[in-house]
């Protein structure tokens, strides 16, 4: 499977582990996150109009130093699904998506009018943060999720997108069932986040069974306990329980 994020860091998160946890469980998948830190739709609208070259070029979890426009790396290959997505900050506001969204689903059809689109549902801020209050303006991570949650839907109608990607209600109930933190400073994955994001993304496009995959971060391993936790919680989320 080939997978292309058109995204930024929360992309990078998601991609971190993908490829090699989905061929630790005999899945190859080659991915690709054309990556601007911080990058709202409408930038990437503004980037696809202007052939900017700007986007980090992230080859299976890792940085290639390269940098391209959004059609030179759609077009450095065949594509299974390309994902969108919304900066985190204006993910929970749907008035931010359009018309941008519009216009970039159907920039990618035009090239790739096979490729199923997906939207990659991002997460909510870590509950108690700072960043939850002052920047998101939530009392609670729940609520801003529910938010993130109606307004992707809404995205995924608005294009008839083949699927979400549901990431973002992975890493709240990772929390819930048990997790202490899954969040590095607020916002982006700590490792037990990675994880769940990258499970997440496996199950979703493969359809195949989360408790089934072997993998472990490399140099600095999850306690099982956590992983048989993330496990559960993906597989909630993704109907597998």
């Amino acid at each position: 499977m080939k997978v292309l994020a058109i995204g930024n860091s929360f992309s990078n998160n998601a991609m971190t582990y993908l490829s090699a946890l989905s061929g630790s469980a005999g899945t190859p998948m080659k991915t690709i996150n054309m990556c601007i830190g911080g990058c709202s739709l409408r930038t990437h609208y503004i980037n696809m109009l202007e052939s900017k070259e700007a986007y980090g070029v992230q080859f299976n979890g890792y940085g290639t130093g390269l940098v391209l426009d959004l059609k030179q790396g759609m077009l450095s290959d065949e594509w299974d699904v390309i994902t969108l997505q919304q900066v985190s900050q204006l993910a929970p506001h749907y008035e931010t998506y359009q018309p941008y969204l519009d216009e970039l689903a159907a920039f990618v059809r035009q090239y790739f009018p096979k490729t199923k689109i997906m939207m990659h549902q991002t997460w909510a801020y870590e509950e108690g943060s700072p960043r939850l209050f002052n920047v998101a303006k939530y009392d609670t991570s729940a609520a801003m999720f529910a938010d993130i949650q109606a307004s992707y839907q809404k995205a995924a109608d608005a294009i008839g997108a083949d699927g979400i990607i549901p990431a973002g209600a992975a890493m709240l109930r990772a929390v819930e069932n048990g997790i202490p933190n899954v969040h590095a400073d607020s916002f982006h994955c700590n490792a037990q986040g990675l994880y769940t994001v990258a499970l997440t993304w496996y199950g979703y496009l493969t359809g195949k069974p989360v408790a089934d995959v072997p993998f472990n971060i490399p140099g600095a391993p999850l306690e099982e306990n956590e992983i048989a936790i993330i496990k559960r919680s993906v597989a909630e989320v993704l109907g597998q329980i």
